[in-house]
Formats: structure tokens, C-alpha cells, sequence
């Protein structure tokens, strides 16, 4: 536990300058993301064995993460609002421990149909611990701290990418595809012992959290943009990197050694970019929503002119991820921003959000390759994709949307609220 925190903490350096300000539960969370999102994203190099071992399709065997994906999509609302007036932190506890068993029934299941439920269990306490997590975060720091938090949340997310991923691929070819989900499991119990013992008990508010006020915040178009921009923006990025493996192997003509290599180096760069994303946020929200949105598209468009470029594919790669990773924690603070008098709701949308883009993005990518585009083919469908985006956040920006959190967001936060977004005095002595 202790490597992966400080290594969190080391990416994120101003932020450990003021513990009052990010507190070391808030490293936690990050930590228990990383083995969240080992688990989302390892299957990608998992598919053939097994395939082999539970004698499917492939292409069946790839449904495993579109099922993990849908659960996200539809955990997090719904998770979001049946443990809406459940303490937190008990419903963290609960979600991290459901999450862990599932990697063990996954680990043990003797068919594909066992495999297959434990995933979608395992994506529902992950969309439910992802949406309450933020919140948490969210409720430990001030205002002009939020993207810095949700930074460290997603430098979890970003250290699975460049550590989790490689070692359950290295792990599955050695000892088995289940080799990796009892490491994921393993990590989960570390997780819920760093949970347990560092996030603090926040209290639960006076008056009890109505959903009928927080489901208000649909009413806002700019509810509904951030959903759209959020989407877009991971859709374009992902609909290019879910076949950025072919697209190495069969148009740049590396060879199949270097694809660890080069998704560890897109995720170096989604550290270096979710680093300096969230120092930057906070002030300038839509300067790195439109700076990071246009880095990525043309990225996309260099990547798809100079596809057969060995160096050039290589060196888009770690920009790619250093750009999308960079827009990430604005994307998230954004929604807690225009919803701030429903943090746990914010949350889960956001996480709806980025699944649903994680999901079109890769549909999109496939339908242009099966129409016989190739693969290259893919970049140029998700740089349309972040140029629709680029349009939403315009839309949003002209609308009023504000760079930074409104005075009209605080001064419309009920007084239940108030108690969590004051929080990080509870945090700075977070108690078990």
C-alpha cells in the first residue's frame, strides 16, 4: 500500500505542501483506483487465453469488457442514489470488499457464464465506489481544490495503466489468466485496509439528502453538456487507442513485442498529463478543456496521416495519453462544479459519463474498420469525435459556463450539504 500512496503522492507535489488541502485519504482513494482500474483495463491483453481456457470466440471472450463497461455506465447513477443516504464511508467499505470478491469469483469461475457475472458485479461496485469516492474527495478539500483531488483519484487510474495493466498481462502469460485476478484481488484487500483505516467518518448531514432535489440537476443544460463534452472527449481518444495495438502491428510493422512497451508509454503519459491537468485546473478549467481537447484531435489527425511512421506512432502514443489525461481531472471538477448541490450524483454521472464515451468510442472504431477504412481509419473517426466535443464546450463556455466554481453553485447548496463541503478540517485528523 505504501509504494503506490507515495508514488501518488509523488506525482501530485503541491498538492502534499498543505495537508489540510489534500489529505492522505484522498492518496487512499487514489490507491484503491489503481486496482479499480487494473481490473477495467487488463482484460485487453487477457483475451486469448481466456478464450482457450473457457472455449469461446475472441469476440465473445471481448464482451467480458463491454459487459464491465455497461456496468459502469449503469452502476454509478443507480448505486449513486440507493446508497445516497448511507454514510460514506461504510458504503465505500462495502463497494471495495464487494468489488475484491468479485475478482475472486472471477479468478475461480469454472465457466464463462460465472466469469461473465462476476464482471458485471465487479462493475457495479466499481461504478458505485468510483462516484462515491469522488464525492468523498470532493467533500476533503476546498473549492479551488477539486481537479487537484480528482487528480490524484485519476493518477490512480493513470499508475494502472503503466503498472497494473503491463504486470496482469505479464502475470497471465506466465502464470495464467487468473493469476491476474487474484493479484486485483489481492490489491483490493490492501485498498480496504487503507479505507478502514484512513478515511475519516464524515458525519451524515442533519437533514437526509433528498432525491428529488438532487435528481434536479438534470434540469441543467449544463448538467447535460459536461455529460456530452465528457463523452466526446473520452470517446475520441478511445476510439483510436482500443486498436492502437493492430494498428502497430499491422500498419507502423512493429513487431508484437513492442505493444506492452508502447500502452506503458501512453500511460506515462496519462501520469505526466493528469499531473500537470490537475495543478492547472482549478484556474484556468475551460483554458485546459480547449487546449487539452485540441491537443488530443490533432494528435489523432497526425496519428492517422502518420500511421506507418514506426518513431512518429510511438511518440503520438505518449502524447495521446499525456493530452487526454491532462483534460481528465477539468472534466470531472466541471461536473461537480455545475452540480454541486449533488456531489454523489456528480460523481456518478461523470463516471457514466466517461463509460459511455469508453463504450461509443471503441463501437465507432469498429464500425469504420468493419466498413473496410483500416485501422488508421480510427483516428480520423475519433478526432471527429473531439471536434464535436470542441464544439460542446464553446456551446458551454458562451452559455455562461465559467471557468472556475460559481458563486450561484455555492450559494444554491443546501444547508445538508454544507457540513461536507466544509470537511477538510474532519480530514486533516481523519479518524477510523
Amino acid at each position: 500500500m505504501t509504494g503506490t500512496t507515495a508514488l501518488l503522492a509523488t506525482v501530485m507535489p503541491d498538492s502534499v505542501s498543505s495537508r489540510s488541502r489534500m489529505p492522505m485519504a484522498v492518496y487512499i482513494l487514489g490507491l484503491s483506483v489503481f486496482a479499480l482500474g487494473t481490473s477495467e483495463f487488463m482484460l485487453s491483453g487477457l483475451l486469448p487465453p481466456i478464450a482457450e481456457d473457457m472455449d469461446v470466440s475472441i469476440p465473445k471472450a471481448g464482451l467480458l469488457i463491454s459487459a464491465f463497461a455497461i456496468g459502469m455506465v449503469v452502476g454509478a447513477p443507480l448505486l449513486a442514489v440507493a446508497t445516497l443516504r448511507l454514510p460514506r464511508r461504510t458504503t465505500l467499505i462495502a463497494l471495495i470488499s464487494v468489488f475484491g470478491l468479485g475478482q475472486v469469483a472471477g479468478a475461480l469461475a469454472p465457466t464463462y457464464d460465472v466469469l461473465f457475472v462476476s464482471r458485471v458485479v465487479s462493475a457495479l461496485a466499481c461504478a458505485g465506489f468510483w462516484a462515491v469516492g469522488a464525492a468523498v474527495a470532493i467533500a476533503m478539500v476546498p473549492v479551488n481544490a477539486r481537479a487537484r483531488a480528482m487528480a490524484v483519484m485519476i493518477g490512480g487510474l493513470s499508475i494502472a495503466n503503466v503498472l497494473g495493466v503491463p504486470l496482469g498481462a505479464f502475470l497471465g502469460e506466465s502464470f495464467g489468466w487468473r493469476s491476474a485476478f487474484w493479484a486485483v484481488g489481492a490489491a483490493s484487500a490492501v485498498a480496504l485496509v487503507g479505507v478502514v483505516t484512513r478515511i475519516p467518518r464524515i458525519p451524515l448531514p442533519d437533514e437526509k439528502p433528498q432525491l428529488k432535489r438532487e435528481v434536479a440537476i438534470y434540469r441543467d443544460r449544463q448538467v447535460w453538456l459536461s455529460i456530452v463534452i465528457t463523452a466526446l472527449a473520452a470517446g475520441g481518444v478511445f476510439c483510436a487507442f482500443s486498436y492502437l495495438a493492430p494498428l502497430l502491428t499491422d500498419v507502423a510493422g512493429l513487431s508484437s513485442g513492442w505493444v506492452p512497451w508502447v500502452l506503458a508509454l501512453f500511460g506515462v503519459g496519462a501520469l505526466i498529463g493528469t499531473t500537470i491537468g490537475g495543478r492547472v485546473a482549478d484556474a484556468h478549467l475551460f483554458g485546459v478543456l480547449l487546449s487539452g481537447i485540441s491537443a488530443s484531435t490533432v494528435f489523432l489527425v497526425a496519428l492517422a496521416l502518420f500511421a506507418s511512421n514506426q518513431v512518429a506512432v510511438v511518440v503520438l502514443a505518449f502524447l495521446l495519453g499525456l493530452s487526454a489525461f491532462y483534460t481528465a481531472p477539468a472534466l470531472n471538477a466541471r461536473m461537480f462544479n455545475v452540480a454541486g448541490v449533488a456531489p454523489t450524483l456528480a460523481g456518478a454521472t461523470t463516471t457514466a459519463a466517461f463509460n459511455l464515451g469508453n463504450t461509443s468510442g471503441p463501437w465507432l472504431g469498429g464500425a469504420v474498420i468493419d466498413a473496410d477504412f483500416g485501422f488508421r481509419a480510427t483516428a480520423w473517426a475519433g478526432a471527429g469525435m473531439l471536434l464535436l466535443g470542441l464544439v460542446a464546450v464553446t456551446v458551454s463556455l458562451r452559455l455562461g459556463g465559467g471557468g472556475t466554481p460559481s458563486r450561484r453553485v455555492a450559494a444554491s447548496t443546501p444547508a445538508h450539504l454544507i457540513p461536507e463541503q466544509a470537511a477538510p478540517s474532519a480530514a486533516a485528523a481523519p479518524r477510523p
